[in-house]
């Protein structure tokens, strides 16, 4: 993300020990890291020993062809918004690919989190833990785009760093569990 000031306004300096967005944001996954980490906690020993026994390889298109079409709208609407998502975090805030790349962004990520709510693959014919990212996203999602709108830049900036390197970011690293769609796709 760009850190230069966005408007001619000088922004203040804020003291060392400061409670900043940042900081907010790292405790908050932190705790979400831990949590799901003690959920999981049965499942280590197996999971270890699938990551000794990786083998990482070009994307196994089979694997790929028996996704049925709600994971692989999931999955491309995910990594195209994961890319634009970059781009718009290193991009100059507020001209109009901003806005335009934006409103591409939001549509890719709605899809993104309305397609989850038809995957329970994790358990089978009921939501799991991860489906908390999901509702987190539809409730969030709206709101910042409604403070974009009323030109609330500070909650419009946080919401949407927060639901890009929280639900996409951390999310990402959760694909990658031996046995899911993605570990299969490059290490199975």
């Amino acid at each position: 993300m760009s850190l230069a000031p966005q408007d001619a306004v000088r922004q203040t300096r804020r003291p060392v020990g400061a409670w900043t967005f940042g900081r907010g944001f790292a405790l908050s996954m932190a705790v979400v890291l831990a949590v799901l980490a003690g959920a999981m906690w049965g499942i280590w020993p197996a999971i270890w020993r699938e990551l000794a026994a990786a083998r990482p390889h070009a994307p196994d298109f089979a694997v790929l062809a028996s996704l049925s079409p709600v994971v692989r709208i999931h999955l491309y609407t995910a990594l195209a918004a994961l890319g634009l998502g970059a781009v718009l975090m290193a991009a100059r805030k507020g001209r109009m690919f901003h806005r335009t790349a934006g409103w591409i962004w939001v549509a890719l990520v709605m899809t993104t989190a309305v397609s989850t709510l038809f995957i329970t693959s994790l358990s089978p014919g009921r939501w799991s833990l991860i489906h908390l990212f999901t509702g987190w996203t539809l409730i969030i999602l709206p709101l910042a785009v409604m403070w974009a709108r009323r030109r609330d830049v500070t909650r419009h900036r946080r919401a949407m760093m927060g639901l890009f390197y929280g639900a996409f970011a951390v999310n990402l690293a959760f694909t990658f569990i031996p046995g899911r769609t993605m570990w299969d796709l490059f290490f199975g």
